[in-house]
């Protein structure tokens, strides 16, 4: 651990704390304004909506200049839409903005690991990362669905002060040369990403972390709205404080998670943790047989683990093999889009089965099916390239 990998660690936490709790807010401000439960989810469409539009243009700005500076670019977007939010702007462009801000932010945060860590120590620095990442998502789960529906003005303005905080930290991240300085024109960047894109994607090793990924987070989205959903129906408690306990036990299992495979799992064995991806699906659709919030806790840290321990050396993989082919920013820019546009689809196939009045639990379990198939058939075709 040096120091400026101590510096990223520290604006991250602060980032993601506010990023994870600022959702409950969003939600909370719909809820005053008696929105009907299916726009919820809406939120997130939001969200991924600014990574996919921005794809093209944010590894070529994360490449071209230092990776610190951007890291403050996308968090003063971040203050700004919570700015609006509290504000009293709409809360699905206010959610917008700060998904604009987390877009910008994403490839400068994973792209400065490669310079200021060497090969052996990626796999480790991507676990303190998730670690780091994970302990603010159970943090800003927990404060998040505390606080949301009885004091969200308050938490939306702490909230804005916890991103102020984080720009303070970036403002520590070692000024580090730009990877690949180039004039930063839209057409030119756009030119470049479909070949990068292409390229990616034709590799089996960086094809099968854009996948693996784009599934994990699109099944996280959909699970974090599916608990909203699930304990008033299953368990009988209304309300956000318990779906940020919840969501706070997930979080527990990706730390855990991802600490064993950051002692365990190496880059280029990275495809020995699908049968994790596997096990984690079978996990969510077994949570419709729950009956009691201690069961539940207990599944989620579960599920939590097994994702942490599937994640963090498929991030390795494509930081590694992605940034020697198309340069670290580039990757990370492709590995956002095909991840938000899981979060897109997934989270777009269960707003859709909101609509229709499916009870929770067989959603639940029409999602956890779902995403054993999708994780079984990644496993399948990584044998079958490899035989």
């Amino acid at each position: 651990m040096n120091a400026g990998l101590a510096a990223v660690l520290v604006t991250q936490f602060f980032s993601a704390l506010a990023d994870n709790a600022i959702l409950f807010a969003a939600i909370a401000l719909l809820k005053s304004q008696a929105a009907p439960a299916w726009q919820f989810p809406l939120l997130q469409e939001f969200f991924v909506a600014a990574f996919i539009l921005l794809a093209p243009f944010v590894g070529p700005v994360a490449d071209a200049l230092p990776k610190g500076r951007v890291l403050l670019i996308g968090t003063v977007l971040k203050l700004i839409g919570a700015l609006a939010m509290l504000a009293g702007f709409d809360p699905f462009i206010s959610y917008g903005v700060i998904g604009a801000g987390a877009a910008v932010y994403s490839p400068a945060k994973y792209g400065i690991l490669g310079q200021l860590c060497d090969e052996s120590r990626l796999v480790k620095a991507n676990g303190w990362l998730e670690s780091s990442t994970i302990a603010a998502i159970l943090l800003g789960a927990v404060a998040g669905g505390a606080l949301a529906d009885a004091h969200n003005t308050a938490l939306t303005a702490g909230l804005a002060g916890v991103y102020a905080l984080s720009l303070l930290g970036t403002l520590l991240v070692p000024r580090l040369p730009a990877v690949n300085p180039q004039p930063l024109r839209p057409g030119p960047m756009l030119a470049r990403f479909v070949p990068s894109l292409v390229t990616l994607f034709r590799a089996a090793d960086t094809r099968l972390s854009l996948l693996g990924t784009a599934l994990f987070w699109g099944a996280a989205a959909v699970l974090r709205f599916l608990l909203i959903a699930w304990l008033p129906f299953a368990l009988h408690i209304e309300g956000t404080e318990t779906v940020g306990y919840l969501n706070g036990a997930t979080a527990i299992g990706i730390v855990i998670g991802a600490v064993i495979a950051g002692q365990l799992v190496k880059v280029h064995s990275a495809h020995k943790v699908l049968p994790a991806g596997v096990a984690m699906g079978v996990a969510v659709a077994g949570c419709a047989l729950l009956g009691s919030l201690w069961t539940a806790a207990a599944a989620m840290v579960v599920i939590g683990a097994l994702g942490g321990f599937y994640v963090v050396p498929l991030n390795a993989l494509l930081q590694e093999r992605g940034g020697e082919r198309v340069g670290a920013g580039a990757a990370v820019a492709v590995q956002n889009l095909f991840e938000n546009s899981g979060m897109l689809l997934l989270v777009g196939g269960y707003l859709l089965l909101e609509k229709s009045r499916m009870a929770p639990t067989t959603s639940l379990m029409v999602v956890g099916g779902a995403l054993t198939l999708a994780m079984l058939g990644l496993m399948l075709g990584r044998k079958t390239e490899r035989a």
